[in-house]
């Protein structure tokens, strides 16, 4: 089984990701953001490592999805392959950050990468505000993120928003991350396998939120 979970910058993806996978025993796929040899680079000059650093995110989720379906054991992603696409290299796209041809390159190889791949059996989708978003990454204090720009943030949001209502195919279960510390709060944390147990073991169906 896979599970993904999916949102923007500091939405808590991580953290929720580490969570699961401990309260469940499943097996945890974290992004390449502490050894990707581009992210620092990126945020320096993001329209001249924007290509590199999007193939090499893609060439990083591929490889796990290959991984994830050769197991017979529960996996939980953080990040999937359709969010690099649809939302960062597409939003890189749209703002100039990427060439036409280097975009369609990228999207050659996705398409090719998606013939042999599925969507994961659930996404769990971090739904933020800018100001949530803005605090944790703040929180967080990675000095290569400490400069990006709101309209950057706002355009990703927008494009997830797009992304979780009209392109994804999959399920998709949505927490709305500003009102919620699972974190520090093992109520809002059961509240969340609340609903992941409500989905596949049959508890409380009545309380099933899926979206799609």
């Amino acid at each position: 089984m896979h599970i993904a979970v999916a949102g923007n910058i500091g939405s808590g993806k991580t953290t929720l990701t580490r969570m699961l996978a401990e309260h469940y025993g499943w097996i945890p796929r974290f992004e390449s953001v502490t050894f990707n040899p581009y992210l620092e680079d990126y945020y320096k000059d993001i329209q001249r490592w924007s290509f590199p650093l999007e193939v090499y995110f893609l060439k990083e989720r591929f490889r796990d999805v290959l991984e994830i379906a050769k197991t017979d054991k529960v996996i939980i992603q953080d990040r999937s392959i359709f969010e690099g696409v649809y939302i960062f290299a597409a939003n890189n796209k749209s703002m100039g950050n990427m060439t036409d041809r280097d975009f369609e390159t990228f999207m050659n190889l996705f398409e090719l990468m998606v013939k042999v791949t599925k969507t994961p059996d659930l996404m769990i989708y971090l739904r933020s505000s800018i100001q949530h978003l803005v605090e944790q990454i703040q929180k967080r204090g990675r000095d290569y993120e400490q400069g990006m720009k709101i309209e950057y943030l706002q355009k990703l949001n927008d494009r997830y928003e797009d992304f979780i209502e009209n392109k994804y195919p999959g399920k998709v279960m949505i927490i709305e991350a500003d009102n919620i510390d699972y974190l520090n709060n093992p109520a809002d944390f059961a509240s969340i396998t609340d609903r992941i147990d409500a989905l596949f073991y049959g508890l409380f169906p009545e309380r099933i939120p899926f979206e799609k």
